[in-house]
């Protein structure tokens, strides 16, 4: 543990600084996993909603676009395959990157990315976004995986392995379900004894003030029943169907993994601090997460099929939006005003 947070601590020093205020729209997306366009590639599934999202959502409103880590996957094909594949994404970062409105973060799938000199869009190791003093650090996440952190990231892994550039093949390590859960508790032990907030990717999991999908609909059961308890006779029926909604999607989640429960990924306490932040991933079947800083608010976002039900997500969602003249609905699952949650952190973490 000490290891990775001497690592954090220089790569927060280290990282670019960007000044949030009520203005400042930011999206967040991590791990799209480009290959070369075979049947590997991971990134086809949702292509088009990712690319339809870029060009008719976030570059109209002139979004800040952060790819935060594992863009390209340098594991599966050659970075000028994973280009000529994906030749009309490339031109969308172009556009982004045109109006400053792009920043590119490395991950582990794409670490040979630091040995090339031609790349089109540079790349960094985190951004720091600074909200009236506190930090929101923006880096992959491969950071806290063993792997790393026997080496301090900045001061020794990448000085050595760019000075050998053919030991980056050694930088893959499985990414079992235990590891990823060890790497999202150092990165909340170590944003919690540091006091920042780490928005993160890498293990593919959407976490939103800390809280996983699973400790979410937990909650939302018991707050309903609880509901239903105290409701006018009227009411009953429609909470009932609610809490059967919930409850049938939180089965089917303890069902597919039942080790996915906030003990096990963090610590034995009773509050959870909301330190960590996950973009979640583009390379599951059903559509595509990501964050969003707008309004000086942050919000866990989906966007899926529309011609598809989904009775959990149009239960959960705050918000819903037809993105006129495609398929894709962009679902806000989650949103708390930055206030709240820096002003949640620090008063929490100092009990």
């Amino acid at each position: 543990m000490r290891e990775f947070l001497e690592s954090l601590r220089e790569l927060e020093a280290e990282s670019e600084r960007m000044p949030l205020d009520q203005g400042s729209r930011i999206v967040i997306l991590s791990d799209l996993h480009l290959g070369d366009g075979s049947g590997s590639d991971d990134f086809l599934r949702n292509q088009a909603a990712v690319q339809d999202a870029l060009r008719f959502w976030y570059l109209p409103r002139d979004f800040l676009l952060v790819l935060n880590g594992d863009i390209e996957d340098l594991q599966k094909a050659s970075f000028p395959r994973i280009q000529a594949a994906h030749e009309e994404f490339f031109r969308l970062l172009d556009d982004f990157a045109s109006r400053g409105l792009l920043r590119k973060i490395v991950g582990n799938h794409d670490l040979g990315l630091l040995l090339r000199q031609d790349l089109r869009h540079p790349i960094q190791h985190a951004l720091r976004l600074e909200w009236r003093g506190r930090t929101l650090l923006v880096y992959h996440g491969h950071q806290a995986s063993k792997f790393f952190v026997k080496h301090n990231y900045l001061s020794h892994f990448v000085v050595r392995y760019l000075a050998h550039p053919l030991r980056l093949k050694n930088a893959e390590v499985p990414m079992t379900s235990r590891r990823r859960f060890r790497a999202e508790r150092r990165i909340y032990r170590a944003s919690r004894r540091l006091g920042i907030v780490s928005v993160t990717g890498h293990t593919h999991r959407p976490l939103f003030e800390s809280l996983s999908k699973y400790d979410t609909l937990r909650f939302k059961v018991e707050e309903l029943i609880r509901t239903y308890v105290e409701a006018p006779e009227d009411e009953k029926p429609a909470l009932a169907d609610m809490v059967g909604v919930y409850d049938a999607e939180f089965r089917r989640l303890s069902d597919k993994d039942r080790r996915k429960r906030s003990r096990s990924l963090y610590e034995s306490e009773d509050v959870v601090l909301p330190c960590l932040f996950n973009s979640g991933c583009a390379t599951g079947k059903k559509g595509f997460t990501g964050l969003e800083i707008e309004n000086g608010s942050i919000s866990l976002v989906y966007w899926a099929d529309n011609r598809v039900a989904r009775p959990y997500v149009e239960q959960e969602a705050q918000e819903q939006t037809v993105l006129e003249g495609t398929t894709w609905t962009r679902y806000v699952l989650k949103r708390d005003k930055l206030d709240y949650v820096t002003a949640r952190f620090e008063l929490l973490r100092k009990r």
